[in-house]
């Protein structure tokens, strides 16, 4: 099956990837618009793993308030000005805002964490499981899997993206640096909510 002007538009329409990633794709997929989308997708986080690397100075802050009860600011990154003005850079930073205001977030990565926090949920996750008698390793394991949890509500690139729960933050910031083709990087953000302490 040969691949058609009709074809690379649609994939594009889907994917957003540029017209000769598109035609490559088909071809390698036979015209499979399912496999074109896999191969696409694959090609776009092997390019994140590699702009990783990259220094992200420009960006914009980007607030979101909700009734004007409580709101949030973040500093969104990115590798130039030119992609920092784009529509959907610009809407990333506005769907992290709202995340900041409806998840609660307190770290941007677990890395963030003090360790103070750290030990003190690891204290609290042994005194929990100080009546069970299981092995060593076991325990370990369910102190992990607490951990992770624990990131997963604290850490906003940890945490299911409030507008597709089955993505993390980290996906979708992943999604956009292999659409927009730049680093980007959630610097920080603040949220502020009328009469908290």
């Amino acid at each position: 099956m040969r691949v058609t002007p009709d074809m690379v538009k649609e994939l594009r329409g889907i994917t957003g990837a540029g017209v000769l990633d598109c035609k490559e794709a088909l071809e390698s997929a036979n015209c499979d618009m399912t496999r074109a989308q896999q191969i696409l997708r694959e090609k776009g986080w092997a390019k994140v793993a590699r702009r990783a690397e990259r220094e992200a100075r420009e960006g914009l802050v980007e607030a979101y308030v909700h009734m004007g009860k409580v709101g949030a600011l973040v500093e969104l990154n990115c590798e130039t000005d030119f992609v920092a003005r784009t529509s959907e850079f610009k809407e990333l930073a506005h769907n992290l805002a709202m995340q900041v205001v409806a998840a609660r977030p307190q770290y941007v990565k677990p890395e963030d964490i003090p360790a103070k926090v750290l030990e003190k949920e690891k204290e609290e996750y042994q005194a929990q499981l100080a009546d069970q008698k299981k092995a060593e390793h076991i325990m370990e394991k369910i102190i992990e899997g607490k951990l992770k949890k624990f990131h997963a509500e604290v850490c906003i690139l940890n945490q299911p993206f409030i507008r597709d729960q089955d993505k993390t933050v980290q996906d979708v910031i992943n999604e956009a640096i292999a659409t927009l083709g730049e680093n980007i990087v959630l610097r920080r953000f603040v949220r502020l909510e009328l009469s908290e302490a």
